[in-house]
């Protein structure tokens, strides 16, 4: 019934209505009429429905109807303060309820029908000539008024469309930065488990072979734990930046590129993996950042799952740099239990598939016998 429009609108409506009342309410243009001391009466309910015209359209409209059926009993005459009704009609299509609204539209109608009959029982002739016609005067005003009601209403059914059609941006733009945030959240989780998962295996390893190493060579128990030292504060690192972004989203920070392979695989070779390396062609210098990190995370990923189900074998990373494209090839010797057991279905496989994904690329997981595959093709926009 009624709607929130806060109280300046209240204020600026109330007031309007209080000089439109002062205006009409007293006008001697109907002096040979003997009934006009009833138009104070009609100018009040008039001035009621443009008051509240915002803050209920369906109560206005009501108001207004009223106070036309009364002026239609007293006989009066159409009045000045009848230009409110303009106002409301207005309203009921741009402020209104589905139901207001057509109940607006259908004023527009009924008003001119109304006019016409009324016009029509009244006998009003508009003017001395001896030789016109009341029935064309009053299809004539019935044609005006329902052209200018229907022009009022039109108007505010216009203003309701604008607005519709902002809202829908408004929620279009939400309904986007969810989206967009919801992708942040992923990204940054993935980011989480490949540092975590990566640096915690390295870790293992390390500490596992310094165990052995320790009871006979302290020195390389103390190059261990040194390796142990500087991989979980390289993790302890990016594990703050990820936490910095999730605070202050604009602090991106920095992000691995294929520069930082060497380190990588440093990592790797120092947790005793007989890696092999083979980069063939080299990387161009035109390679897109997105697709040097999905490069990095993918390698990062498959050589953590490499250290962790190893069976005492080495792991053959191969790298193609090709115009436009990457396959990264990462195989290992692993038994069949241990892989078998979750088939592609840990969060690290499904990981780098959603980082080959987001790139344009694909992944594929190749296990046959005692061997572990994982080929990842990756394209990009560029110059030959």
């Amino acid at each position: 019934m009624f709607r929130s429009i806060g109280w300046i609108r209240i204020s600026v409506d109330s007031g309007i209505a209080v000089a439109f009342f002062a205006l009409t309410a007293f006008s001697t243009v109907y002096a040979p009429y003997d009934n006009i001391a009833f138009m104070p009466l009609i100018a009040g309910f008039m001035s009621i429905a443009l008051a509240i015209r915002r803050l209920s359209p369906g109560l206005s409209l009501a108001v207004a109807w009223f106070g036309a059926i009364v002026q239609m009993l007293l006989l009066l005459p159409p009045l000045p303060t009848n230009i409110a009704i303009f106002g409301v009609i207005y309203v009921t299509a741009a402020y209104g309820s589905r139901l207001v609204m057509w109940l607006g539209a259908a004023s527009t109608a009924l008003g001119a029908l109304a006019i016409a009959s009324y016009m029509f029982l009244m006998g009003v002739n508009t003017t001395a000539d001896p030789y016109y016609d009341p029935a064309d005067g009053i299809i004539s005003t019935a044609l005006v008024a329902l052209f200018g009601f229907g022009l009022a209403w039109t108007g505010g059914a216009l203003v309701r469309a604008l607005h519709r059609a902002q809202d829908n941006r408004a929620a279009q733009r939400a309904a986007e930065a969810v989206a967009q945030a919801e992708q942040e959240r992923g990204r940054i989780a993935r980011d989480m488990h490949d540092v975590v998962a990566h640096s915690l295996a390295v870790v293992v390893a390390q500490a596992n072979g310094a165990r052995y190493a320790g009871r006979t060579d302290p020195q390389i128990a103390l190059d261990t734990l040194a390796t142990i030292a500087q991989t979980a504060g390289s993790a302890l690192a990016d594990v703050r930046m990820l936490l910095a972004q999730l605070r202050h989203r604009e602090a991106e920070g920095p992000q691995p590129t294929i520069a930082d392979l060497d380190a990588l695989f440093g990592q790797i070779r120092a947790a005793g993996v007989d890696l092999r390396v083979d980069i063939d062609p080299a990387p161009r210098g035109d390679v897109p950042a997105s697709v040097q990190l999905a490069v990095y995370r993918i390698l990062q990923e498959a050589l953590t799952n490499a250290l962790r189900h190893r069976t005492g074998g080495g792991v053959d990373v191969t790298l193609a740099w090709q115009p436009g494209s990457v396959t990264v090839t990462v195989a290992n010797d692993a038994t069949g239990e241990r892989h078998s057991a979750r088939d592609g279905l840990g969060h690290g496989i499904i990981g780098m598939r959603e980082r080959a994904a987001l790139v344009g690329g694909s992944l594929d997981i190749e296990h046959g016998g005692d061997r572990f595959v994982v080929r990842a093709a990756i394209p990009w926009e560029g110059t030959e």
